[in-house]
């Protein structure tokens, strides 16, 4: 091992075949030596070894205490037994002996074997686990490895990750030996080397897709806002533009859809819609609803980010999506709750308001239908708002004076007080009616514990 042209060319080559320094390896063989030395000569020995990185040769010397008299041999010299090594020793001073280290030569040169080995794989799965905890978020290609129960396992090159069920699109199949594209989810430390969690239906895994087919994508000119998906049959991609001269849609999409088709034919024909963003709520949630096109969205309650949304007739299925699917999606990405009414649900919901203020109207005093209608044409069909209201307010309708406006806003008002006061007496009886029967409850009753929390280890009664 003190020959430089043997060792340091070896060092070398795993340096760069590993990516381990070379003086890592020199420290690694170091504690090798030392831990065959006290295999050899007892664990109590304190030693001490050194390898020259410019020679390879390797001293080793043993440290030991100067006293009077030795109690332990291994750590322990007399004075005089000292001064054959070193004239100037002390006593209670440590010297360094030295040790011929072909002596062991060959105990060394196994155990070195051996920790060397070790300690390559620990460096090797160090570097792996840091070389791709930096890779977690971004998109690889690998080959379908093997399958254990339902889960994949994928051959990355250098190791293997693991596809689990819930991060595969239920509608996919693969064999092996198949090459996918693969999103690293996340990368933790295993016994074996990196534990790394793969995913095709997170919604990251198309916004990588589209990085890598759209260069504007990946040049930040078109930038992707949102993506939500139900992996395998629909996803949203919102896109706006930080270039006034680039079409987000008309980028991502191409020319005759030669950049969205590559990303529909990885993800097995899963459906794809662009939508351009808007800072603007009611574009943003009509195009949302894409392929359906809206023809009116009503902001209902902003601070709610509630939205009621009118399609035509024959646009209402195609709004909602197979079970909600459109809709549902339309809400994930815009952040509101989304109804969908086509045109004759809107008329008819209308016609029903109407219905129930003429009716509400007609039981105030000095209203009869004729004035009811022209309340309700005026936009007093509510009575709350009449109760609010001035007489000056309701005089500006046609056949309202101002003694008739005082007599409808006193008869609202009566109406409304009734109604509150009814609404009360209910939730009273109520209250009431539940306090009856929680006391009917016998002490038996009220201290059984549901089935779904008893402990699963509680005996069953016989």
């Amino acid at each position: 091992m003190s020959d430089k042209s043997e060792l340091m060319p070896v060092l070398e080559q795993i340096e760069r075949d590993k990516g381990i320094k070379k003086d890592d390896i020199l420290k690694m063989i170091e504690q090798a030596i030392i831990s065959a030395y006290k295999k050899h000569s007892g664990k109590m020995v304190n030693l001490e070894a050194k390898i020259n990185a410019e020679t390879a040769e390797i001293t080793a010397f043993l440290i030991k205490k100067v006293v009077p008299a030795v109690t332990n041999d291994s750590v322990e010299i007399e004075l005089e037994k000292a001064k054959v090594y070193a004239p100037e020793a002390k006593l209670d001073e440590d010297i360094r002996i030295p040790v011929v280290t072909e002596d062991f030569s060959r105990i060394a040169a196994q155990t070195a074997k051996q920790v060397i080995i070790q300690k390559i794989r620990e460096t090797e799965r160090q570097s792996l686990l840091e070389e791709f905890q930096t890779k977690e978020g971004i998109m690889l290609g690998g080959t379908v490895h093997r399958f254990v129960d339902n889960n994949l396992i994928i051959d990355l090159g250098k190791t293997e990750g693991i596809l689990p069920v819930r991060e595969q699109v239920r509608r996919e199949r693969f064999s092996i030996g198949e090459i996918l594209k693969v999103l690293v989810l996340k990368v933790e430390k295993g016994t074996r080397g990196p534990k790394i969690l793969l995913s095709r239906a997170h919604p990251l895994f198309v916004q990588r897709l589209f990085e890598q087919e759209v260069p504007e994508v990946y040049e930040k000119m078109v930038e992707i806002v949102e993506v939500v998906r139900e992996p395998g049959f629909r996803s949203k991609v919102a896109v706006k533009s930080n270039n006034p001269k680039i079409d987000p849609v008309g980028a991502c999409v191409g020319v005759k859809g030669s950049r969205v088709r590559p990303i529909i034919d990885e993800l097995r024909g899963e459906r794809i819609d662009l939508i351009a963003f808007s800072n603007e709520p009611t574009k943003y949630i009509a195009a949302s609803l894409s392929p359906a096109k809206v023809l009116s969205v009503n902001i209902v309650n902003e601070a709610d980010k509630h939205a009621e949304i009118i399609v035509s007739d024959d646009m209402l299925s195609l709004a909602i999506g197979k079970s909600g699917q459109n809709a549902r999606l339309a809400a994930r990405l815009t952040g509101w709750h989304i109804d969908i009414k086509s045109e004759t649900q809107r008329k008819e919901a209308a016609q029903e308001r109407a219905a129930a203020s003429a009716e509400a109207l007609s039981k105030l005093g000095g209203v009869g239908p004729k004035t009811a209608d022209i309340l309700i044409k005026g936009g007093w069909g509510n009575l709350e708002k009449i109760a609010q209201a001035k007489p000056d307010d309701l005089t500006v309708l046609r056949s309202v004076g101002e003694k008739t406006a005082k007599k409808i806003i006193a008869a609202a008002k009566v109406a409304l007080k009734q109604a509150q006061t009814k609404s009360t007496s209910e939730k009273r009886a109520e209250d009431t009616e539940d306090s009856e029967q929680a006391k009917e409850k016998t002490p038996a009753e009220s201290a059984e514990i549901p089935a779904e929390i008893e402990s699963p280890g509680a005996p069953e009664s016989s």
